[in-house]
């Protein structure tokens, strides 16, 4: 299914949110996510289920100052 991952498009076969995470590379990354403006918790991402057309910001933390 096509969704909008950090603005831009993108193809995944994943039903839920943890498994789209994995496809797209963020499976070992400490990150957050929001899915169409609505925090996800981590513990919640195989319950979270995509649909077209969905979008999804991923954030990973920062260091600087």
């Amino acid at each position: 299914m096509k969704i909008i991952v950090n603005a831009k498009p993108h193809e995944v076969a994943a039903s839920d949110l943890k498994g789209a995470l994995q496809e797209l590379g963020y499976a070992c990354s400490s990150v957050a996510t929001a899915l169409n403006g609505t925090f996800i918790a981590r513990g919640q991402r195989t319950e979270v289920q995509l649909a077209e057309g969905d979008c999804l910001e991923v954030l990973a933390p920062m260091q600087g100052g």
